[in-house]
Formats: structure tokens, C-alpha cells, sequence
């Protein structure tokens, strides 16, 4: 197992040292250590000035913006605590392997107040530097979690009080029309892909997002800040 992970980008690594992980190592960019006063913020580690062509080369990119470190490794949350939780609000994603996809879902999970964001181990894409970014880091202010198998863990978790809707466009029933009140488990599949046949049906029931123009579908991350913020507005936030 990896001792630590690399992460780059201006909020990924601000948002490590407001975190729960703890960063190991600090490297920024002459510009960057100038123009960014969180830098000296608590749990930060002492900066090391590097030129960026170095930067470039650790993150394997250009678009670290100056800054890189080196974190604890990532703590994937428990799913079955998460679903345990009074009124859970999840995110279960099936197939999304784009990491910036991930990433989006992660940004409004966070902001939506969400419980938590499940995915498969395998056929999806998990927790790295790329995720941490899209995310602007708020992998780090939302449990994130790993199963086995979906469909099964699904399966597991459904009782009286979590209902699972599939988000599905063909649905009879729009996401305005449901009631996502209760503990909801909310199941988004890739764009394109949608939902693998034996996770849709381990699914309570399906919600559209009603399209009215010439798009046939949304981005899975759109798809996931419409659905979570509804719940989160039937909620009384």
C-alpha cells in the first residue's frame, strides 16, 4: 500500500491541509509561493520553492498551477456506515470511470450536504490527484466509498426508511414529482452507458430529468447537482 499520494492544483492541496489527511510535503512554484496566503495556513508543512519544470515532471502535467504535494493516502468511508446514518442522502455511481466525472459528482455531493458518494471497486474510477482537482478539493470534505459488488450492496441497504431511485431518462416520473425527503440512494450510471442491467433492477424506482431542448443527455455530474440539491431542497435546507 502506498505511503503517500501526490496531489496538484490550487484547491486540491488547499483543501488537503484543511482536511483530515496530512500533508507530508510541499513544493510551489516561486509565483505561486508569492500569491497564495493560505499557503502559510495551520497544517500546512514548511514550502519548498521548486521550478515548475520539476512541478511539471512530479504531477505529469502542466496544470498543477504551481503547486504540488504529497498527502497521507486517501480514507475511503465505510458504505454500509453511510448508509446506516439517520436520513442518508448517497450518491452511487455505476460505471463512471471518467475521473473528472467523479470529480464534478464529488464537488455537489459536498455542496449539496450529501451523506456520501458510493462506487464499485472495479469498472469505476476512484480517489487520485485527477478526481482531487476536478473536484476542487472537496474529496476531502465528503466520505467516499468502495464496494464490491453495487448491485448487491444495494440489495443490502434497502429498508422502509432508504428508498434507491435509479436515474434513468426513460423513467415515467420526473426527479420533480418524487419524493426524496427520507433516506434516498440516488444510482447515476456513465453517460452513454446508464446503468448496468442487474444494478437498475435492485433499484426501488427510476427518475427522469426532463429534457426539453435538443440534448439527449446531461453530464453524469449535472445529473448528480440537480437530483442531490432537489433532495436537498425537500429537506428544508
Amino acid at each position: 500500500m502506498a505511503q503517500r499520494e501526490l496531489l496538484y492544483g490550487r484547491n486540491a492541496v488547499r483543501e488537503a491541509i484543511r482536511g483530515p489527511r496530512q500533508v507530508l510535503e510541499l513544493w510551489v512554484s516561486e509565483r505561486a509561493g508569492g500569491h497564495e496566503p493560505w499557503l502559510s495556513e495551520p497544517g500546512a508543512p514548511r514550502l519548498q520553492i521548486k521550478p515548475e519544470r520539476d512541478l511539471s515532471q512530479e504531477a505529469k502535467t502542466r496544470e498543477h498551477q504551481g503547486v504540488v504535494a504529497w498527502v497521507e493516502p486517501y480514507r475511503y468511508a465505510d458504505a454500509y456506515e453511510l448508509a446506516a446514518a439517520k436520513t442518508p442522502l448517497l450518491a452511487c455511481l455505476d460505471q463512471v470511470t471518467n475521473p473528472r466525472n467523479l470529480g464534478a459528482v464529488a464537488r455537489a455531493a459536498a455542496g449539496a450536504g450529501a451523506t456520501g458518494i458510493v462506487v464499485p471497486a472495479r469498472g469505476s474510477a476512484q480517489v487520485t490527484a485527477e478526481v482531487a482537482r476536478a473536484a476542487a478539493g472537496a474529496v476531502e470534505h465528503i466520505p467516499i466509498a468502495v464496494v464490491t459488488n453495487l448491485a448487491r450492496y444495494l440489495e443490502e441497504i434497502k429498508r422502509d426508511d432508504l428508498w434507491i431511485y435509479a436515474a434513468d431518462g426513460r423513467a415515467e416520473m420526473s426527479y420533480w414529482q418524487a419524493d426524496l425527503s427520507g433516506g434516498v440512494a440516488l444510482v447515476f450510471g456513465a453517460e452513454k452507458k446508464g446503468l448496468r442491467p442487474l444494478v437498475r433492477r435492485r433499484c426501488d424506482d427510476a427518475l427522469a430529468i426532463p429534457l426539453l431542448g435538443e440534448v439527449e443527455s446531461l453530464n453524469v455530474g449535472v445529473a448528480a447537482a440537480l437530483l442531490l440539491y432537489e433532495a436537498r431542497r425537500q429537506r428544508g435546507a
